[in-house]
């Protein structure tokens, strides 16, 4: 059935169309409405999707954080313990070489400080004076020498087979005429340990006799 309208009188609308066109208005305001409200929504929903990849990736940044700072503190133990050790290497080193140079210079000192002595008996005199000095053993040169001429003439060799000691196995020999258990008695550590050599036998004599004398000086005989 076709329907017909008055020229210059507006179509009369019916029910059926007033509806059809709410719901076009219906639709366009909700296009309208989608089109404005979801870029917000979108901006939010975007936000919240987004969220989980930068949590994710916090996460990774912080175990490699602490895997680099976890390397770097092992790194830097090793260095510390390799440094102590090169240091503690050095301080050893210079430990041992100071006390090198401290032996050698006190080995120098006491070179400097001994003097040579003649291979005479007055170097084997001014030799038992050197050492006496420092025992604390009283004599003086002219004390030993007279007795040392009185008693071998200054012959280291020399030794007495006629006497009571001589008689009794224990002769007297040396340059002051000592026996042998005396010798042993009165040996001053630093000489040999020999009846015969001049100045251990001298050395010894000074020491007996300064138990029993006094000194050597006050030796004017046999003693």
């Amino acid at each position: 059935m076709t329907e017909t309208t008055t020229p210059g009188h507006s179509r009369r609308l019916t029910k059926a169309h007033k509806l059809s066109i709410a719901g076009v208005a219906t639709l366009g305001a909700a296009a309208l409405a989608f089109s404005l409200v979801p870029a917000q929504a979108g901006e939010e929903t975007g936000t919240t999707i987004s969220a989980a990849p930068v949590a994710w990736t916090q996460a990774v940044n912080g175990a490699q954080t602490k895997t680099v700072q976890t390397h770097l503190g092992t790194q830097q133990a090793v260095a510390t313990k390799a440094a102590k050790a090169d240091a503690d290497a050095k301080a050893k080193a210079a430990a041992a070489a100071k006390k090198a140079r401290e032996t050698k210079t006190a080995a120098s000192r006491s070179a400097v400080r001994t003097p040579v002595f003649a291979n005479n008996l007055d170097g084997w005199i001014k030799e038992a004076l050197f050492i006496m000095k420092r025992e604390g053993i009283p004599g003086t040169y002219a004390g030993i020498h007279k007795n040392v001429m009185r008693e071998s003439s200054g012959n280291p060799r020399a030794i007495n087979n006629w006497d009571i000691n001589a008689q009794n196995g224990i002769p007297s020999k040396g340059l002051l005429q000592v026996i042998q258990p005396t010798f042993a008695a009165y040996h001053v550590k630093g000489t040999k340990f020999d009846l015969y050599d001049p100045v251990a036998n001298i050395v010894a004599a000074c020491n007996y006799a300064a138990d029993r004398y006094g000194s050597m000086d006050n030796v004017n005989s046999a003693y």
